[in-house]
């Protein structure tokens, strides 16, 4: 072989072997990029999504070594629908979605299916969905505990016997969420309805879980009633805190009312008598268990479930459900003790005069 004719081949050789190093170069960073997306709907309806479920998703994945991504589509479903694309875009194998919406939820699932990518609804069923998951608390649960608690603050004000009207603030309709919760309490306040011991008072639901519509839904009740309301049960603390300032500014005294996500806002209404109890969902215990379950579905394991719920649209859809707690003026310390919030979060200002 002539010298020229090798110089040719090791050129070849050297430039088939730099081609074949971008080729796995290239490889590797796809096989490295994002692997889950947990898709948040906003922070409007509620401070949890970003001070709560965003850290403790985002520390599940990174204990885990799983690349991922935590974005919030800030109320705005089509941005949600955006932020799904891309992310399958990018290579994720499995789409963890808190819903703004049934609709748009389910419509993100189906197109993400037909990439091949699988999803888990987190904390609202999606109807007409086709999640391999449910994840999320007890919400029939989570209504029977604010059904108890509106009752109980009735009893211990003395007015369990003197046919006190009860208000109701539910969710926003576009969750599904808001009727399991409506369902729960409807199922300790109803029989009380129907036997007289209680007088069932407005009840609306709240769209979009609005706390400012919640506010002026809450005023109308009160012309409605004259002022005659004697508890409500509101479905989570931001409702809870709209009926709170309603009274205050027209200098009612307190009433039973129930909440529902333990935030600091709703743990200093309970301290200082505003609020009689809320219900404490801790979401890192959901969190943990859903970047699990995503986990999982990417490394083709066995996902645990704790069950079926039944979902509108679609058939019985596993779930792994996690039992919710009353939080009252009694054991609000847990939330401290648990590491949940922080004593400074809610010991402060005016608060600190209420706090153990």
């Amino acid at each position: 072989m002539k010298h020229g004719s090798r110089k040719v081949i090791a050129v070849g050789v050297v430039a088939a072997l730099a081609a074949l190093a971008v080729t796995v170069t290239g490889a590797a960073k796809q096989t490295a990029g994002v692997q889950v997306c947990a898709l948040l709907p906003d922070t409007k309806t509620s401070v949890r999504w970003e001070q709560f479920d965003r850290p403790a998703l985002q520390k599940a994945f990174s204990n885990a070594q799983i690349p991922a991504r935590v974005v919030n589509a800030q109320g705005d479903p089509q941005k949600q629908k955006t932020q799904a694309d891309q992310c399958v875009s990018d290579g994720a194998k499995v789409l963890i979605i808190a819903p703004i919406d049934s609709a748009s939820a389910a419509a993100i699932e189906k197109s993400a299916a037909k990439s091949g990518v699988r999803s888990i609804d987190y904390d609202r069923q999606v109807e007409g969905g086709v999640a391999v998951l449910y994840a999320s608390f007890n919400g029939h649960t989570v209504g029977v505990l604010q059904g108890q608690g509106v009752y109980a603050g009735l009893k211990a004000a003395g007015k369990g016997g003197s046919h006190p009207v009860v208000a109701s603030l539910w969710g926003g309709q576009e969750d599904a969420n808001s009727f399991l919760f409506k369902g729960g309490v409807d199922q300790v306040l109803n029989p009380l309805y129907a036997n007289g011991t209680l007088k069932k008072g407005p009840q609306q639901f709240v769209p979009g879980w609005d706390n400012q519509k919640a506010g002026t839904i809450f005023e109308q009740m009160l012309v409605q009633t004259g002022n005659k309301i004697d508890a409500v049960a509101a479905a989570n603390d931001g409702l809870a805190n709209a009926v709170v300032v309603a009274l205050k500014a027209h200098k009612l005294n307190p009433i039973p009312l129930s909440g529902q996500d333990a935030t600091s806002q709703g743990v200093q209404n309970i301290i200082s008598g505003w609020q009689t109890m809320t219900v404490f969902k801790d979401v890192r215990k959901l969190a943990t268990a859903a970047a699990t379950a995503a986990i999982d579905l990417v490394k083709g394991r066995h996902v645990p479930t704790t069950g079926f719920v039944t979902t509108k649209g679609r058939s019985k859809e596993p779930a792994y459900l996690i039992a919710p707690q009353s939080i009252t003026k009694r054991n609000y310390t847990l939330l401290f003790t648990s590491g949940f919030l922080k004593k400074s979060d809610v010991c402060n200002g005016t608060y600190a005069q209420y706090c153990k």
